[in-house]
Protein backbone atom coordinates (compact mmCIF):
# COMPACT_ATOMS: atom_id res chain seq x y z
CA UNK A 1 0.00 0.00 0.00
CA UNK A 2 1.26 3.46 -0.86
CA UNK A 3 -0.05 6.37 1.14
CA UNK A 4 0.83 10.06 0.81
CA UNK A 5 2.75 11.63 3.64
CA UNK A 6 0.82 14.23 5.60
CA UNK A 7 1.63 17.83 4.82
CA UNK A 8 3.16 18.29 8.26
CA UNK A 9 4.42 16.02 11.02
CA UNK A 10 2.97 18.03 13.87
CA UNK A 11 -0.66 18.02 15.00
CA UNK A 12 -2.93 20.81 13.77
CA UNK A 13 -2.99 24.13 15.68
CA UNK A 14 -5.15 23.99 18.77
CA UNK A 15 -4.90 20.20 19.05
CA UNK A 16 -4.50 18.88 22.62
CA UNK A 17 -1.27 17.19 21.49
CA UNK A 18 0.53 20.53 21.64
CA UNK A 19 0.19 20.46 25.40
CA UNK A 20 2.35 17.35 25.67
CA UNK A 21 6.04 16.72 25.31
CA UNK A 22 7.98 13.67 24.16
CA UNK A 23 7.71 9.98 25.00
CA UNK A 24 6.81 8.75 28.48
CA UNK A 25 9.81 9.07 30.75
CA UNK A 26 11.71 11.18 28.20
CA UNK A 27 13.40 14.50 28.93
CA UNK A 28 10.61 16.51 27.31
CA UNK A 29 7.80 15.62 29.66
CA UNK A 30 9.37 15.38 33.07
CA UNK A 31 9.11 11.67 33.81
CA UNK A 32 7.03 8.51 33.49
CA UNK A 33 4.00 9.93 35.31
CA UNK A 34 2.99 11.89 32.21
CA UNK A 35 1.45 10.25 29.16
CA UNK A 36 2.21 11.14 25.58
CA UNK A 37 -0.89 12.17 23.63
CA UNK A 38 -1.61 9.82 20.71
CA UNK A 39 -1.40 12.67 18.20
CA UNK A 40 2.10 13.60 19.43
CA UNK A 41 3.73 10.43 18.11
CA UNK A 42 7.37 9.53 17.43
CA UNK A 43 6.32 8.16 14.02
CA UNK A 44 3.77 10.58 12.52
CA UNK A 45 3.19 8.24 9.56
CA UNK A 46 2.15 5.21 11.60
CA UNK A 47 -1.58 4.39 11.58
CA UNK A 48 -3.35 6.51 14.18
CA UNK A 49 -5.28 4.59 16.85
CA UNK A 50 -9.02 5.26 16.67
CA UNK A 51 -9.75 3.77 20.08
CA UNK A 52 -8.91 4.55 23.67
CA UNK A 53 -10.08 7.30 26.04
CA UNK A 54 -8.25 10.12 24.26
CA UNK A 55 -9.96 9.40 20.95
CA UNK A 56 -13.35 8.99 22.63
CA UNK A 57 -12.97 12.33 24.41
CA UNK A 58 -12.04 14.38 21.33
CA UNK A 59 -12.45 12.53 18.02
CA UNK A 60 -12.65 15.69 15.93
CA UNK A 61 -9.00 16.51 16.71
CA UNK A 62 -8.09 13.11 15.32
CA UNK A 63 -10.12 13.66 12.17
CA UNK A 64 -8.52 17.09 11.66
CA UNK A 65 -5.10 15.49 12.01
CA UNK A 66 -5.95 12.68 9.60
CA UNK A 67 -7.01 15.15 6.90
CA UNK A 68 -3.33 16.05 6.47
CA UNK A 69 -3.00 12.76 4.59
CA UNK A 70 -5.66 13.73 2.07
CA UNK A 71 -9.03 12.09 1.53
CA UNK A 72 -7.87 8.76 3.01
CA UNK A 73 -5.65 8.10 5.99
CA UNK A 74 -4.14 4.98 7.63
CA UNK A 75 -5.67 4.14 11.01
CA UNK A 76 -5.65 1.35 13.56
CA UNK A 77 -9.14 0.31 14.66
CA UNK A 78 -8.07 -2.39 17.15
CA UNK A 79 -4.80 -4.02 18.17
CA UNK A 80 -3.12 -5.39 15.03
CA UNK A 81 -6.03 -4.32 12.79
CA UNK A 82 -5.41 -1.46 10.35
CA UNK A 83 -7.63 0.20 7.77
CA UNK A 84 -7.82 3.19 5.49
CA UNK A 85 -10.31 5.80 6.69
CA UNK A 86 -12.16 8.11 4.30
CA UNK A 87 -12.45 11.54 5.92
CA UNK A 88 -13.50 13.58 2.88
CA UNK A 89 -17.18 14.16 2.12
CA UNK A 90 -16.94 13.88 -1.69
CA UNK A 91 -14.67 10.84 -1.50
CA UNK A 92 -17.14 9.18 0.88
CA UNK A 93 -20.00 9.70 -1.56
CA UNK A 94 -17.92 8.42 -4.47
CA UNK A 95 -17.04 5.23 -2.58
CA UNK A 96 -20.52 4.57 -1.22
CA UNK A 97 -22.09 4.84 -4.69
CA UNK A 98 -19.46 2.95 -6.73
CA UNK A 99 -20.35 -0.74 -6.61
CA UNK A 100 -18.21 -1.52 -9.65
CA UNK A 101 -15.01 -0.69 -7.74
CA UNK A 102 -15.94 -1.52 -4.15
CA UNK A 103 -17.34 -4.69 -2.56
CA UNK A 104 -18.93 -5.32 0.83
CA UNK A 105 -17.80 -8.96 0.98
CA UNK A 106 -15.24 -9.29 3.78
CA UNK A 107 -14.37 -12.99 3.41
CA UNK A 108 -10.94 -12.57 1.80
CA UNK A 109 -9.96 -9.73 4.13
CA UNK A 110 -10.92 -11.60 7.29
CA UNK A 111 -8.46 -14.37 6.43
CA UNK A 112 -5.75 -11.87 7.37
CA UNK A 113 -7.25 -11.17 10.83
CA UNK A 114 -7.13 -13.30 13.96
CA UNK A 115 -10.46 -15.16 14.31
CA UNK A 116 -10.87 -13.86 17.86
CA UNK A 117 -10.17 -10.23 16.98
CA UNK A 118 -12.58 -7.85 18.68
CA UNK A 119 -13.57 -6.34 15.32
CA UNK A 120 -14.90 -9.60 13.90
CA UNK A 121 -18.44 -9.15 15.28
CA UNK A 122 -18.63 -5.90 13.29
CA UNK A 123 -16.71 -6.89 10.16
CA UNK A 124 -16.83 -10.68 9.83
CA UNK A 125 -18.83 -11.95 6.84
CA UNK A 126 -22.39 -13.17 7.26
CA UNK A 127 -24.96 -14.14 4.60
CA UNK A 128 -27.07 -11.02 5.05
CA UNK A 129 -27.81 -7.73 3.33
CA UNK A 130 -24.87 -5.96 4.96
CA UNK A 131 -22.08 -8.16 3.60
CA UNK A 132 -23.26 -8.96 0.07
CA UNK A 133 -23.27 -7.23 -3.30
CA UNK A 134 -25.36 -7.14 -6.43
CA UNK A 135 -28.46 -9.28 -6.80
CA UNK A 136 -27.92 -11.14 -3.52
CA UNK A 137 -27.78 -7.86 -1.65
CA UNK A 138 -30.84 -6.49 -3.47
CA UNK A 139 -32.83 -9.64 -2.72
CA UNK A 140 -32.04 -9.56 1.00
CA UNK A 141 -32.38 -5.80 1.43
CA UNK A 142 -35.76 -5.69 -0.31
CA UNK A 143 -37.18 -8.14 2.21
CA UNK A 144 -36.13 -5.86 5.07
CA UNK A 145 -37.22 -2.56 3.54
CA UNK A 146 -40.55 -3.88 2.20
CA UNK A 147 -41.42 -5.48 5.54
CA UNK A 148 -40.75 -2.30 7.53
CA UNK A 149 -43.00 -0.39 5.15
CA UNK A 150 -45.87 -2.58 6.37
CA UNK A 151 -45.45 -1.17 9.90
CA UNK A 152 -47.95 1.70 10.11
CA UNK A 153 -46.36 4.82 11.66
CA UNK A 154 -49.19 5.31 14.18
CA UNK A 155 -48.88 1.67 15.29
CA UNK A 156 -45.12 2.04 15.59
CA UNK A 157 -45.54 5.15 17.76
CA UNK A 158 -47.99 3.29 20.00
CA UNK A 159 -45.51 0.45 20.42
CA UNK A 160 -42.72 2.88 21.30
CA UNK A 161 -44.92 4.63 23.83
CA UNK A 162 -45.70 1.29 25.49
CA UNK A 163 -42.01 0.35 25.64
CA UNK A 164 -41.07 3.79 26.98
CA UNK A 165 -43.79 3.71 29.63
CA UNK A 166 -42.73 0.22 30.74
CA UNK A 167 -39.15 1.40 31.23
CA UNK A 168 -40.16 4.62 33.00
CA UNK A 169 -42.28 2.58 35.40
CA UNK A 170 -39.07 0.85 36.54
CA UNK A 171 -37.23 4.02 37.61
CA UNK A 172 -39.92 6.71 37.83
CA UNK A 173 -40.19 6.59 41.62
CA UNK A 174 -36.42 6.83 42.10
CA UNK A 175 -35.95 10.42 41.00
CA UNK A 176 -32.73 9.50 39.23
CA UNK A 177 -31.74 7.37 36.26
CA UNK A 178 -28.91 6.48 33.92
CA UNK A 179 -30.62 7.32 30.64
CA UNK A 180 -28.18 5.09 28.73
CA UNK A 181 -28.24 1.83 30.69
CA UNK A 182 -31.84 2.13 31.91
CA UNK A 183 -33.51 3.65 28.87
CA UNK A 184 -31.69 4.26 25.57
CA UNK A 185 -30.01 0.84 25.42
CA UNK A 186 -33.12 -1.10 26.44
CA UNK A 187 -35.86 0.52 24.39
CA UNK A 188 -34.64 -0.56 20.90
CA UNK A 189 -34.41 -4.20 22.01
CA UNK A 190 -37.90 -4.07 23.48
CA UNK A 191 -39.08 -2.64 20.16
CA UNK A 192 -37.41 -5.37 18.13
CA UNK A 193 -38.86 -8.06 20.38
CA UNK A 194 -42.31 -6.57 19.71
CA UNK A 195 -41.88 -5.83 16.00
CA UNK A 196 -40.60 -9.34 15.26
CA UNK A 197 -43.65 -10.80 16.97
CA UNK A 198 -42.66 -12.03 20.41
CA UNK A 199 -44.59 -11.34 23.65
CA UNK A 200 -43.29 -8.77 26.12
CA UNK A 201 -42.21 -11.62 28.38
CA UNK A 202 -39.43 -12.43 25.89
CA UNK A 203 -38.02 -8.91 25.96
CA UNK A 204 -35.84 -9.60 28.98
CA UNK A 205 -34.28 -12.61 27.23
CA UNK A 206 -33.37 -10.58 24.16
CA UNK A 207 -31.92 -7.76 26.27
CA UNK A 208 -29.85 -10.22 28.29
CA UNK A 209 -28.55 -12.06 25.23
CA UNK A 210 -27.60 -8.95 23.22
CA UNK A 211 -26.12 -7.33 26.31
CA UNK A 212 -24.00 -10.42 26.91
CA UNK A 213 -22.73 -10.39 23.33
CA UNK A 214 -21.77 -6.73 23.64
CA UNK A 215 -20.07 -6.93 27.02
CA UNK A 216 -18.72 -10.45 27.40
CA UNK A 217 -15.52 -10.37 29.47
CA UNK A 218 -14.41 -13.87 28.48
CA UNK A 219 -14.89 -16.41 25.68
CA UNK A 220 -17.12 -18.41 28.03
CA UNK A 221 -19.44 -15.46 28.60
CA UNK A 222 -19.49 -14.71 24.87
CA UNK A 223 -20.37 -18.33 24.07
CA UNK A 224 -23.14 -18.34 26.67
CA UNK A 225 -24.61 -15.11 25.30
CA UNK A 226 -24.38 -16.42 21.74
CA UNK A 227 -26.20 -19.60 22.78
CA UNK A 228 -28.92 -17.53 24.49
CA UNK A 229 -29.37 -15.37 21.39
CA UNK A 230 -29.47 -18.42 19.12
CA UNK A 231 -32.11 -20.00 21.37
CA UNK A 232 -34.20 -16.82 21.21
CA UNK A 233 -34.01 -16.71 17.39
CA UNK A 234 -34.89 -20.40 17.07
CA UNK A 235 -37.94 -19.99 19.32
CA UNK A 236 -38.97 -16.93 17.33
CA UNK A 237 -38.73 -18.83 14.04
CA UNK A 238 -40.60 -21.83 15.45
CA UNK A 239 -43.41 -19.63 16.78
CA UNK A 240 -43.89 -17.91 13.42
CA UNK A 241 -43.67 -21.11 11.40
CA UNK A 242 -46.48 -22.45 13.57
CA UNK A 243 -48.60 -19.30 13.29
CA UNK A 244 -47.96 -16.19 11.23
CA UNK A 245 -48.86 -12.75 12.55
CA UNK A 246 -48.67 -9.04 11.65
CA UNK A 247 -44.96 -8.90 12.42
CA UNK A 248 -41.59 -8.59 10.71
CA UNK A 249 -40.69 -12.27 11.08
CA UNK A 250 -43.84 -13.40 9.28
CA UNK A 251 -43.35 -10.78 6.56
CA UNK A 252 -39.72 -11.84 6.09
CA UNK A 253 -40.87 -15.44 5.70
CA UNK A 254 -43.69 -14.66 3.26
CA UNK A 255 -41.93 -12.05 1.12
CA UNK A 256 -42.18 -12.67 -2.65
CA UNK A 257 -38.38 -12.94 -2.84
CA UNK A 258 -38.84 -16.37 -1.29
CA UNK A 259 -36.10 -16.53 1.32
CA UNK A 260 -35.48 -19.92 2.91
CA UNK A 261 -35.41 -20.29 6.70
CA UNK A 262 -31.61 -20.36 6.47
CA UNK A 263 -31.75 -16.98 4.69
CA UNK A 264 -34.42 -15.41 6.89
CA UNK A 265 -32.47 -15.95 10.11
CA UNK A 266 -29.42 -13.86 9.10
CA UNK A 267 -31.71 -11.01 7.99
CA UNK A 268 -33.42 -11.03 11.40
CA UNK A 269 -30.06 -11.07 13.16
CA UNK A 270 -28.60 -8.20 11.10
CA UNK A 271 -31.74 -6.12 11.57
CA UNK A 272 -31.56 -6.50 15.33
CA UNK A 273 -27.79 -6.11 15.54
CA UNK A 274 -27.39 -3.28 13.05
CA UNK A 275 -30.45 -1.49 14.39
CA UNK A 276 -29.89 -1.78 18.12
CA UNK A 277 -26.57 -0.01 18.69
CA UNK A 278 -27.08 2.97 16.34
CA UNK A 279 -30.64 3.54 17.55
CA UNK A 280 -29.64 3.38 21.21
CA UNK A 281 -26.78 5.81 20.52
CA UNK A 282 -29.07 8.17 18.61
CA UNK A 283 -31.52 8.33 21.52
CA UNK A 284 -28.74 8.75 24.07
CA UNK A 285 -26.79 11.37 22.10
CA UNK A 286 -29.94 13.41 21.43
CA UNK A 287 -30.99 13.32 25.09
CA UNK A 288 -27.49 14.38 26.07
CA UNK A 289 -27.65 17.34 23.70
CA UNK A 290 -31.08 18.40 24.96
CA UNK A 291 -30.06 18.23 28.61
CA UNK A 292 -26.66 19.88 28.06
CA UNK A 293 -27.62 22.78 25.81
CA UNK A 294 -29.48 25.84 27.13
CA UNK A 295 -31.28 26.20 23.79
CA UNK A 296 -33.08 22.94 24.52
CA UNK A 297 -33.76 23.29 28.20
CA UNK A 298 -37.12 25.00 27.79
CA UNK A 299 -38.10 22.36 25.25
CA UNK A 300 -38.93 20.04 28.11
CA UNK A 301 -41.72 22.40 29.14
CA UNK A 302 -42.86 23.47 25.70
CA UNK A 303 -39.98 25.48 24.24
CA UNK A 304 -39.30 26.12 20.57
CA UNK A 305 -36.68 23.41 19.97
CA UNK A 306 -37.80 19.82 19.60
CA UNK A 307 -36.55 16.28 19.81
CA UNK A 308 -36.29 16.31 16.01
CA UNK A 309 -33.98 19.33 16.23
CA UNK A 310 -31.72 17.49 18.67
CA UNK A 311 -31.72 14.39 16.48
CA UNK A 312 -30.78 16.42 13.40
CA UNK A 313 -27.86 18.02 15.21
CA UNK A 314 -26.70 14.61 16.44
CA UNK A 315 -26.88 13.10 12.95
CA UNK A 316 -24.63 15.89 11.70
CA UNK A 317 -22.21 16.31 14.61
CA UNK A 318 -22.24 13.11 16.68
CA UNK A 319 -23.51 10.37 14.33
CA UNK A 320 -24.31 7.21 16.34
CA UNK A 321 -21.97 5.16 14.15
CA UNK A 322 -19.01 7.46 13.57
CA UNK A 323 -16.93 5.17 11.35
CA UNK A 324 -18.23 2.18 9.42
CA UNK A 325 -19.39 1.25 5.87
CA UNK A 326 -16.62 -1.30 5.46
CA UNK A 327 -15.65 -1.75 1.81
CA UNK A 328 -12.93 -3.63 -0.07
CA UNK A 329 -11.65 -2.66 -3.54
CA UNK A 330 -12.12 -5.32 -6.20
CA UNK A 331 -8.73 -4.36 -7.70
CA UNK A 332 -5.83 -2.06 -6.86
CA UNK A 333 -7.24 1.43 -7.22
CA UNK A 334 -5.92 5.00 -7.12
CA UNK A 335 -8.69 6.67 -5.15
CA UNK A 336 -8.70 10.41 -4.45
CA UNK A 337 -4.92 10.60 -4.44
CA UNK A 338 -4.14 7.35 -2.60
CA UNK A 339 -3.35 3.87 -3.86
CA UNK A 340 -5.45 1.20 -2.14
CA UNK A 341 -4.65 -2.44 -2.74
CA UNK A 342 -7.21 -5.07 -3.70
CA UNK A 343 -9.10 -6.45 -0.71
CA UNK A 344 -7.83 -3.84 1.76
CA UNK A 345 -10.25 -2.68 4.44
CA UNK A 346 -11.54 0.85 3.86
CA UNK A 347 -13.93 2.49 6.30
CA UNK A 348 -15.96 5.66 5.84
CA UNK A 349 -15.89 8.23 8.62
CA UNK A 350 -19.40 9.69 8.63
CA UNK A 351 -18.33 11.95 11.48
CA UNK A 352 -15.24 13.33 9.73
CA UNK A 353 -17.10 13.82 6.44
CA UNK A 354 -19.97 15.58 8.19
CA UNK A 355 -17.80 18.03 10.11
CA UNK A 356 -15.33 18.67 7.31
CA UNK A 357 -16.90 22.11 6.86
CA UNK A 358 -17.49 22.86 10.53
CA UNK A 359 -20.23 22.08 13.04
CA UNK A 360 -23.81 22.24 11.88
CA UNK A 361 -26.33 23.85 14.24
CA UNK A 362 -29.90 25.00 13.90
CA UNK A 363 -28.72 28.59 13.46
CA UNK A 364 -25.55 27.85 11.49
CA UNK A 365 -26.04 25.51 8.57
CA UNK A 366 -23.32 23.53 6.87
CA UNK A 367 -21.38 25.68 4.40
CA UNK A 368 -20.51 22.85 2.02
CA UNK A 369 -24.08 21.94 1.06
CA UNK A 370 -25.35 18.39 0.82
CA UNK A 371 -26.81 16.03 3.39
CA UNK A 372 -25.27 14.32 6.39
CA UNK A 373 -23.90 10.80 5.97
CA UNK A 374 -25.10 9.34 9.26
CA UNK A 375 -27.36 6.97 7.30
CA UNK A 376 -24.53 6.28 4.82
CA UNK A 377 -25.44 6.62 1.13
CA UNK A 378 -25.90 4.57 -2.01
CA UNK A 379 -27.25 1.02 -2.26
CA UNK A 380 -26.19 0.17 1.30
CA UNK A 381 -27.68 3.24 2.99
CA UNK A 382 -29.85 2.47 6.01
CA UNK A 383 -33.07 0.91 4.61
CA UNK A 384 -35.24 1.88 7.60
CA UNK A 385 -34.46 5.53 8.23
CA UNK A 386 -38.06 6.64 8.79
CA UNK A 387 -38.93 3.95 11.36
CA UNK A 388 -35.68 4.71 13.19
CA UNK A 389 -36.57 8.40 13.38
CA UNK A 390 -40.08 7.62 14.61
CA UNK A 391 -38.69 5.36 17.35
CA UNK A 392 -36.04 7.84 18.47
CA UNK A 393 -38.31 10.89 18.46
CA UNK A 394 -41.17 9.11 20.20
CA UNK A 395 -38.85 7.68 22.87
CA UNK A 396 -37.45 11.13 23.65
CA UNK A 397 -40.83 12.87 23.56
CA UNK A 398 -42.40 10.25 25.83
CA UNK A 399 -39.62 10.51 28.39
CA UNK A 400 -39.62 14.30 28.52
CA UNK A 401 -43.41 14.43 28.66
CA UNK A 402 -43.59 12.27 31.79
CA UNK A 403 -40.43 13.73 33.36
CA UNK A 404 -40.75 17.37 32.37
CA UNK A 405 -38.15 18.67 34.85
CA UNK A 406 -35.48 16.09 34.06
CA UNK A 407 -31.93 17.47 34.10
CA UNK A 408 -28.35 16.24 34.06
CA UNK A 409 -27.01 15.02 37.39
CA UNK A 410 -23.44 15.97 36.41
CA UNK A 411 -21.81 18.77 34.46
CA UNK A 412 -21.79 18.16 30.68
CA UNK A 413 -17.98 18.07 30.59
CA UNK A 414 -18.03 15.18 33.07
CA UNK A 415 -19.85 12.85 30.65
CA UNK A 416 -17.67 10.05 29.34
CA UNK A 417 -17.79 8.57 25.85
CA UNK A 418 -17.31 4.89 25.17
CA UNK A 419 -14.04 3.85 23.62
CA UNK A 420 -14.00 2.20 20.21
CA UNK A 421 -13.48 2.99 16.55
CA UNK A 422 -17.01 2.45 15.29
CA UNK A 423 -19.62 4.01 17.56
CA UNK A 424 -20.13 7.44 19.10
CA UNK A 425 -21.85 6.63 22.36
CA UNK A 426 -21.93 7.77 25.96
CA UNK A 427 -20.92 5.38 28.71
CA UNK A 428 -23.65 6.79 30.95
CA UNK A 429 -26.06 9.73 31.10
CA UNK A 430 -27.00 10.33 34.75
CA UNK A 431 -30.10 12.47 35.23
CA UNK A 432 -32.45 13.48 38.03
CA UNK A 433 -36.09 14.51 38.15
CA UNK A 434 -39.06 14.81 40.48
CA UNK A 435 -40.12 11.24 41.32
CA UNK A 436 -43.42 9.97 39.96
CA UNK A 437 -45.58 7.18 41.41
CA UNK A 438 -48.59 5.16 40.21
CA UNK A 439 -50.97 6.69 42.75
CA UNK A 440 -50.12 10.35 42.30
CA UNK A 441 -52.70 12.84 41.03
CA UNK A 442 -52.95 13.14 37.26
CA UNK A 443 -51.86 10.85 34.44
CA UNK A 444 -48.81 8.61 34.86
CA UNK A 445 -47.00 6.01 32.73
CA UNK A 446 -48.80 3.33 34.73
CA UNK A 447 -52.19 4.67 33.59
CA UNK A 448 -51.13 4.54 29.94
CA UNK A 449 -50.48 0.79 29.89
CA UNK A 450 -52.61 -1.19 27.41
CA UNK A 451 -54.83 -2.17 30.30
CA UNK A 452 -54.39 -0.19 33.48
CA UNK A 453 -56.25 -2.88 35.40
CA UNK A 454 -53.67 -5.47 34.39
CA UNK A 455 -50.50 -3.45 34.43
CA UNK A 456 -47.43 -5.34 33.22
CA UNK A 457 -44.49 -5.87 35.51
CA UNK A 458 -41.84 -3.28 34.64
CA UNK A 459 -38.92 -4.82 32.81
CA UNK A 460 -35.79 -5.22 34.89
CA UNK A 461 -33.18 -2.54 34.33
CA UNK A 462 -30.54 -4.35 36.33
CA UNK A 463 -28.46 -4.46 33.21
CA UNK A 464 -24.75 -4.53 32.55
CA UNK A 465 -22.82 -1.23 32.49
CA UNK A 466 -22.59 0.41 29.08
CA UNK A 467 -20.17 -1.54 26.94
CA UNK A 468 -16.72 -0.28 25.99
CA UNK A 469 -15.86 -1.82 22.67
Amino acid sequence: MTTPHPSGATPPPGCPAHAHGGLDGGPDNGGPSQRVHPLDRPDPYAPLKLYGPEFAADPNSYYDHLRQYGALAPVQIAPDVTAMLVTDYRAALDLLNDTATWSKDSREWQKTIAPDSQVMPMLGYRPNALFNDGETHRRYRQVISDSFQLVEPHILRTKVQHAADTLIQAFGANGEVDLIGEYAQLLPLMMFNDLFGMPDSYGERLISAIGGLMDAASPEEANAADAAFTSYIMELMAAKKAQRGPDLTSWFMDHPNGLSDEEVIPQIVVTMAAGNEPLANLIGNALSRMLSDDRYYSTLSGGALTARDAINEVLWNDPPMANYSAHYPRRDVFFHGTWVRQGQLVLVSYAAANNQFGETTLDQTRTGGGSHLAWASGPHACPVQRPALVIAMTAIERLTAWLSDIELAVEPDQLEWRSGAFQRALAALPARFTPITPDQAGATPWDSSPSSSTRPEPISTERRPASAT
